[in-house]
């Protein structure tokens, strides 16, 4: 009966995985048609109805708190709800028609629940495999699997210390528990087994989990390979079944994995594979800005889609580990990127060895020597419903977030390249390679402006072609816009450096600052202020601190700015970020230019006002000045200081749209719930497919970490 529930559910999603990919072709073979990507038929229409309810009830938070002060982490409304589905199904067959207050049918449910835990151990191994049979099943990939594989091993624990309670209970009348653990051998075994589970089950709580990666998934398997054991010498003869089953689907997994990975590197066969030796991907390094690095596998042996991930190993570098990365590229490219964010350990050891490999000498164009090491690939993992479906795509992304949504994006402009073929049009009956999407909205929030170089030279190629195909007829458009949140680059510092318009009126990138911005600036009172020693540097800083350029004495790169589109009176007010100055600089701090000079707003008249040529000088300033700058930036890039309010941007770019709409956001867990609330209220404020008008909103989360 568990099996039937369980396998009615997972049929359940299989369909409707089938009918998206029904819709998703249907969209895309008629995008040259009205408004593909809305809804119109009777049945699409209905389906589109029950998909958005579901969506915005699913997508919902649960607001959790202790002892009504401290709020712990909020599940989906949808996770919840088929974690207490799971608890509730298991409950019921254990109990049902059994009177647990009876003590006459306490060995009766220590049976019953024994047999219930044993049918749970083929669905914990089924969620935990990386070739998920129930992920390719049902649309997903493993890793949105794996919180639904601890909860049900979570539960699996409950039923089994559930059967070992009711025996123990029935043994407790005639003081007869030791006595069986000490001469019974099904007992000790059974006891075992409950010892393995329980230190399985608490070294899977997050905190434990990523306290060292490596050595949870290496106990993890020996402790699971001793509980399957244990179970197998407890359980009769009769129900064996139950632990052969999870044996084979184990064994299927890593034997699949294991002939992929070896078909991938192994340069056998791959006779084009660039690299001479017996593994067929040699990678190489270069450093970035902030903490990052560039990773780069040439003509790699796989295909991928965006948005997808590897497990990316380079023994040479960081022994016996593989780490899950997301492709920064996409296959267009013929070469295989990532930005590697360095954190500790093997991250760590990828920064310092793209740092040595500068200076190595070259041995060709490509590859350095040295510099070029051996890299091992696992996958592509990762799964979600094609973007291209969709009228309109708002991307979102926090920091090295821009790794997973900036391929999306990518990939969306190089679909529309496709369509914008006579070669493509013509094909009718097959999935199209052209897009239905007519407008993408990027938002991407960093520290430091200097992290524009990880993508520069992909932008800058991306609103080249969108101008090009817009220039042959398409109507196709893309927005984007940079928040900084905290860039020490973009305030008054010793270089005299135009800073950015902020918040409230940052609408514009740094650039060369012609005339009449100096005849604004006069308007607006700016002082230039020489620093000519420790004290007067100290000086600086109190007043910075004093006048603030955000509110309560906060700094401009902190506030949130609720509408993007209503700063544009705002910019004729110069404001400038100073948390960089008050950060960077420490009373008793040394400037290495005495002749330096800092800009800052006049906020009265007790000050003294520089000389024309002073403000001519510091407002002259060449680019070089401004060290983290980027370099020919795009001028339909928006840079802003200060922190987005993901509601409105989203909410403008469901206004705008004539069909289906997706969201998609990466970054970290605060950023993820931001949107993820807005969406929802969204989705209830506009009333989505209820008779408004307003279209359907698909949501897709990634996060940083292991899952």
């Amino acid at each position: 009966m568990y099996w039937a529930v369980v396998g009615a559910a997972i049929g359940t999603a299989t369909l409707v995985n089938i009918l998206n990919k029904i819709i998703a072709w249907q969209r895309t073979t008629s995008c040259h048609g009205n408004t593909p990507a809305k809804p119109k038929s009777i049945f699409s229409t209905s389906f589109a109805t029950i998909t958005a309810i579901t969506r915005e009830v699913s997508n919902a938070n649960v607001r959790l708190t202790v002892f009504g002060r401290y709020r712990c982490a909020s599940p989906t409304v949808g996770r919840l709800s088929l974690v207490l589905a799971e608890l509730i199904l298991v409950l019921v067959l254990c109990f049902y028609k059994l009177d647990p207050s009876d003590q006459w049918q306490w060995e009766d449910v220590g049976y019953r629940t024994g047999f219930i835990a044993a049918a749970q151990l083929p669905l914990v191994i089924l969620l935990a495999g990386k070739r998920n049979i129930i992920a390719l099943l049902i649309g997903s990939s493993y890793e949105r699997l794996n919180w639904l594989h601890r909860w049900v091993a979570r539960i699996l624990f409950l039923t089994v210390t559930i059967h070992m309670g009711f025996w123990f209970t029935d043994w407790e009348r005639y003081d007869y528990i030791k006595v069986k653990l000490k001469t019974d051998k099904i007992t000790q075994r059974g006891f075992s087994a409950w010892c393995i589970l329980l230190w399985i089950v608490l070294s899977s709580f997050a905190p434990l989990r990523r306290w060292n990666y490596e050595f949870f998934v290496a106990q993890h398997i020996i402790t699971f390979v001793g509980f399957l054991a244990a179970v197998f010498l407890h359980l009769p003869a009769e129900v064996k079944a139950y632990i052969w089953i999870p044996i084979g689907l184990y064994a299927f997994d890593r034997f699949v994995r294991t002939v992929w990975v070896l078909f991938i590197n192994m340069s056998i066969f791959h006779p084009n594979s660039r690299n001479a030796g017996f593994v067929s991907c040699e990678a190489t390094l270069e450093p970035l800005s902030r903490g990052a690095s560039r990773l780069v596998i040439a003509s790699p042996p796989i295909s991928w889609r965006p948005g997808q991930h590897v497990f990316l190993s380079c023994h040479g570098i960081a022994p016996l580990q593989s780490h899950p990365f997301t492709i920064a590229s996409i296959p267009e490219d013929d070469r295989m990127e990532f930005i590697l964010k360095s954190k500790k350990g093997a991250t760590k050891r990828f920064l310092a060895r793209a740092h040595r490999s500068q200076y190595l000498p070259l041995k060709s164009d490509d590859v350095s020597a040295g510099q070029g090491f051996t890299a091992i690939l696992d996958g592509p993992y990762g799964r979600m419903r094609p973007l291209q479906q969709f009228d309109s795509i708002f991307l979102i992304a926090g920091s090295s977030g821009g790794s997973f949504t900036v391929p999306l994006m990518r990939s969306i402009v190089a679909r529309w390249k496709e369509d914008n073929s006579l070669e493509n049009r013509r094909s009718r009956f097959r999935m199209s390679k052209g897009a239905v999407t007519r407008y993408i909205r990027f938002v991407w929030v960093i520290k430091s402006l200097d992290q524009y170089q990880w993508f520069g030279s992909q932008f800058a190629q991306l609103f080249k072609d969108v101008e090009q195909l817009c220039s042959n007829g398409m109507s196709v458009r893309i927005d984007m816009s940079i928040y900084v949140t905290c860039d020490p680059t973009l305030e008054p510092n010793s270089e005299a450096s135009v800073p950015l318009k902020s918040f409230p009126g940052s609408h514009s990138r740094p650039q060369e600052v012609p005339s009449d911005v100096v005849a604004e600036t006069e308007k607006a009172k700016m002082e230039i202020v020489s620093v000519h020693s420790a004290q007067s540097d100290s000086t600086v800083e109190q007043e910075a601190v004093k006048k603030s350029c955000g509110p309560h004495g906060t700094c401009c790169c902190a506030a949130t700015i609720e509408d993007e589109d209503a700063i544009t009176e705002a910019e004729k007010k110069q404001q400038y970020c100073c948390c960089g100055s008050t950060s960077s600089s420490t009373a008793g701090d040394k400037i290495s230019n005495p002749s330096s000079e800092a800009v800052r707003p006049e906020s009265d008249g007790s000050e003294t006002s520089s000389t024309d040529a002073d403000i001519s000088k510091a407002l002259m300033t060449p680019r070089t000045a401004q060290k983290a700058n980027p370099v020919n930036m795009p001028q339909q890039i928006s840079v802003l200081t200060g922190r987005p309010q993901p509601k409105t941007l989203i909410r403008k770019t469901l206004e705008q749209a004539l069909g289906e709409s997706a969201v998609v956001v990466c970054g970290p867990q605060g950023l993820n719930d931001d949107v993820r609330s807005s969406v929802v209220a969204l989705s209830d404020e506009r009333a989505v497919y209820k008779g408004t008008g307003a279209q359907g909103i698909y949501f897709w989360e990634e996060g940083f970490g292991y899952a």
